[in-house]
């Protein structure tokens, strides 16, 4: 469920929600009307390739940068607008994509699978979702995991983990951890089993198989891995250099997940992890994101111990473009990469 819903956790009233979304439609308003003045046309692409881009990153920086400043009761409470709408939008698009939506539970964390419609699915995709580790939903993601489920032929399950500040570390960690195990004690091959994850859930991906590193993670499918938040020192170049082309805001919060942790401890931030143990990894970026220096660091890191690893890289794109713009070549070049790297992984997990 959606964090708003869960016992406990504060919302807003009515009133102050349809003050706040106002205040919400106001400000992308204001992004639009910033857009012309942003060089729009100027680019990796084509005029119109420019354009969206433009757009994307204008509009959706706007909105985490508003989301973000509002009390947290009053961010649950857009949030539940925002999954509510989503509940009713989303699983029709998942069906068209050849892609059945079903809510339900996995070792009692609850959450949401994407499986495709015909035939039996390939492999078992545990997916960890973004939001900077305090925010979004599984519906929310409905349609990219949908798209991504269709091109590799996985069922894939989205947790809805507890959130911060309401649940902080090691909270998400605890419960990624239960749906992991009741996924590799039920029905799922090791070998055809794969984690996945984007942005703040790619970091978690890490931290997971950081804390499951005795538990033979290495003999699973692989990870699945974009924009992921691998180090959350956030001092390296890139995050000021990029701030002014990323969606993400420049004053990146991990306070709220933290609680007071090393944000260099090696549970949190996978680039100082000693990695020797990991599983194939697959993981993309865009060269022009907040967290591209320490994306690549971990990449080098990865294939330094001999993990099996393909880094895909593409220029001109910002955080997670892959789930914010899935009609742009580079995020077609991605899911092809991504669908060609599981697909060289369920082969040698074929039976002899």
């Amino acid at each position: 469920m959606v964090m708003g819903r869960r016992p406990g956790v504060a919302t807003a009233s009515w009133p102050i929600t349809t003050a706040d979304l106002a205040g919400m439609a106001g400000q992308l308003a204001i992004a639009m009307a910033r857009v012309p003045m942003r060089s729009p046309l100027s680019g990796e692409g084509n005029a119109l390739h420019n354009v969206g881009v433009a757009v994307t990153r204008e509009t959706i920086r706007s909105f985490m940068g508003y989301c973000s400043s509002l009390p947290i009761d009053e961010f649950r409470s857009i949030e539940v607008v925002l999954d509510d709408l989503c509940a009713v939008v989303m699983p029709p698009l998942a069906k068209s994509l050849g892609v059945d939506t079903e809510k339900s539970s996995v070792g009692g964390v609850p959450g949401v699978w994407y499986r495709p419609s015909k035939g039996k699915p390939r492999g078992t995709v545990l997916y960890l979702h973004g939001g900077g580790y305090i925010g979004t939903s599984p519906r929310m993601y409905a349609f990219f995991v949908a798209t991504l489920a269709r091109r590799i032929d996985c069922e894939i399950f989205v947790a809805d983990y507890r959130l911060a500040p309401e649940f902080p570390f090691p909270a998400a960690l605890e419960d990624a951890a239960i749906v992991m195990e009741a996924l590799l004690h039920g029905d799922a091959d090791p070998g055809r089993f794969f984690l996945a994850g984007d942005s703040g859930g790619g970091g978690l991906v890490t931290t997971l198989i950081f804390a499951t590193q005795h538990a033979h993670v290495r003999s699973i499918g692989g990870a699945l891995l974009f924009s992921p938040e691998v180090d959350l020192v956030l001092d390296e170049p890139s995050v000021s250099a990029n701030a002014k082309t990323d969606i993400l805001p420049w004053n990146i919060p991990t306070t709220a997940y933290l609680h007071g942790r090393d944000p260099a401890s090696a549970s949190v931030s996978a680039v100082n992890q000693d990695v020797s143990h990991w599983p194939a990894t697959f993981v993309a970026w865009g060269a022009e994101e907040m967290f591209r220096d320490p994306i690549r660091r971990f990449a080098a890191h990865l294939e330094s111990a001999s993990v099996q690893t393909v880094a895909c890289e593409q220029p001109g794109m910002f955080h997670v473009f892959p789930i914010l713009m899935p009609w742009a070549e580079a995020s077609r070049r991605v899911i092809e990469e991504l669908a060609e790297f599981v697909d060289k992984r369920l082969a040698a997990a074929e039976p002899a």
